[in-house]
């Protein structure tokens, strides 16, 4: 399986202007500048992005763990806060709270820092991973 996104990028790197587009469309042209990137400026950037695959990856991973393991997942809500510091990723930091029926505080714990480890996201990231994860009543 092989996705894909393009980016276009015109101009100086503080002054230029750039889009990004997803495979899919859903991401069409979304416009990105160093404001948005470096000086929180309106808009989205490319570490963002990164954030949300990260939470996305990650989420589907424990639900497919939680089921590995034989629970039911009702719910797993996760953010990712993705740190860009000296032009570099730095940290990648998750947070989730899960409600999963029968499931112990313990269970839960080792479930989630297996997802951590092995989602593909996580994989591919060469940054330090951090996790809190919380089961919620």
């Amino acid at each position: 399986m092989k996705r894909n996104a393009t980016a276009i990028w015109t101009g100086t790197g503080k002054e230029g202007t750039g889009s990004l587009t997803t495979q899919s469309n859903l991401i069409k042209n979304l416009p990105y500048t160093w404001a948005t990137r470096f000086e929180n400026a309106a808009g989205s950037n490319p570490e963002e992005l990164v954030a949300a695959a990260h939470a996305g990856c990650y989420s589907m991973k424990l639900s497919f763990l939680t089921e590995k393991a034989g629970f039911k997942s009702d719910s797993i809500e996760t953010t990712c806060t993705v740190n860009l510091d000296n032009g570099a990723i730095t940290n990648s930091h998750i947070v989730v709270k899960a409600k999963i029926a029968g499931c112990s505080a313990e269970q839960f714990a080792e479930i989630a820092a297996d997802a951590k480890a092995n989602c593909p996201i996580s994989k591919s990231l060469s940054c330090e991973i951090t996790l809190e994860a919380t089961l919620v009543g």
